[in-house]
């Protein structure tokens, strides 16, 4: 077996293989590429108005978040969802992501805290607005602003990669699923015990939420 060389990316081409992952990674999310479908390289570059290389590189790293499935000699597509992936999951995130913001709580900063005032100010709009989708991309922030919290980039990278995931199948069901105002109440607590630097209580907000959103897509899935 040959030795693993590392070759650092310029700044440019790694600022285009980023952007590529990102707007590839949001169109397997929002399901306008769906579980299953065949992916094309030339397709995507002409779709993104990028080159082969950075859309290439986007979907090597798409491929180790489980987001693509690569056959040898027969091509890539969009990673199937088996309804088994939402029980992994959030065992794995109830775990880990209940941990995190014990430690988010713990280890806030003054400026964490801020940020967590601000999205704190948000929920009550988002709650009388009555739009999943903006309940989603809250959603995707609060959780996001807990890792960050954490303080701990291994922590961070691996809870991003599973929420992705799991936001996939929120969007599956997304027709589906009753709204989810109990979810809005939980950030409410999960945000102010962290600005209150309490531990205990942000670990089990966690933990509860965690597994009432199971319970919500399981429902309907």
């Amino acid at each position: 077996m040959s030795a693993l060389v590392f070759h650092p990316a310029s700044d440019e081409s790694r600022s285009l293989a980023e952007q590529a992952t990102q707007r590839i990674r949001e169109l397997i999310v929002t399901l306008e590429l769906p579980p299953g479908a065949p992916i094309s390289e030339r397709e995507l570059m002409e779709r993104l108005g990028l080159g082969r290389t950075p859309v290439r590189e986007a979907l090597r790293t798409l491929a180790q978040e489980k987001l693509v499935a690569v056959y040898p000699r027969r091509g890539m597509i969009v990673a199937p969802v088996d309804v088994g992936d939402l029980a992994a999951l959030s065992e794995a995130r109830r775990t880990l992501e209940s941990v995190a913001a014990r430690a988010a709580a713990e280890r806030a900063n003054e400026n964490d805290r801020a940020v967590a005032r601000a999205l704190l100010d948000e929920l009550p709009g988002v709650a009388a607005a009555g739009d999943e989708r903006l309940l989603i991309e809250l959603d995707q922030r609060i959780h996001r602003h807990v890792y960050r919290c954490a303080h701990n980039p291994f922590v961070e990278s691996t809870l991003n990669e599973w929420y992705t995931l799991t936001l996939r199948i929120w969007f599956l069901a997304l027709d589906r699923v009753a709204r989810l105002d109990d979810a809005v109440a939980e950030h409410g607590k999960l945000l102010q015990a962290i600005i209150d630097g309490d531990a205990r209580r942000a670990e089990t907000v966690m933990r509860r939420h965690i597994e009432a959103f199971e319970r919500a897509i399981r429902a309907v899935l």
